[in-house]
């Protein structure tokens, strides 16, 4: 199975960029349909962005939408997170998830990486 890795999280100042890195080992993620997802205190984790298995997809939420991208490069094996113009309301913890193969369902986690945004 895949084992998924995040890194780049930080403390930053509102209007700055990150750059969320997944880093998978154990499988290819050439099958794998990847997302990103985050949870801030006292919430609910929620859907941030997606690629899909082929990379041919993406998807966002409405938060995300024109602000960040998700890409992926096959040859690291890694799927990115950029971030532009980060807001107060971005802070959390940013989770990559991993479907199974060709899948829609995610079913591979990684243990997140924090995002502070200061005001």
């Amino acid at each position: 199975q895949v084992q998924l890795a995040e890194s780049g999280g930080g403390l930053v100042q509102v209007g700055d960029f990150l750059r969320l890195s997944c880093a998978a080992s154990g499988r290819s993620l050439l099958r794998y349909g990847v997302g990103w997802f985050r949870q801030a205190p006292g919430k609910e984790r929620e859907f941030v962005a997606g690629i899909s298995w082929s990379g041919a997809t993406t998807d966002y939420a409405d938060s995300a939408q024109g602000r960040f991208t998700i890409s992926r490069d096959i040859a690291k094996n890694t799927v990115y997170l950029q971030m532009n113009s980060l807001k107060p309301e971005d802070t959390a913890v940013y989770y990559c998830a991993a479907t199974r193969p060709m899948g829609k369902e995610y079913a591979y986690w990684g243990r997140g990486t924090q995002v502070t945004v200061s005001s």
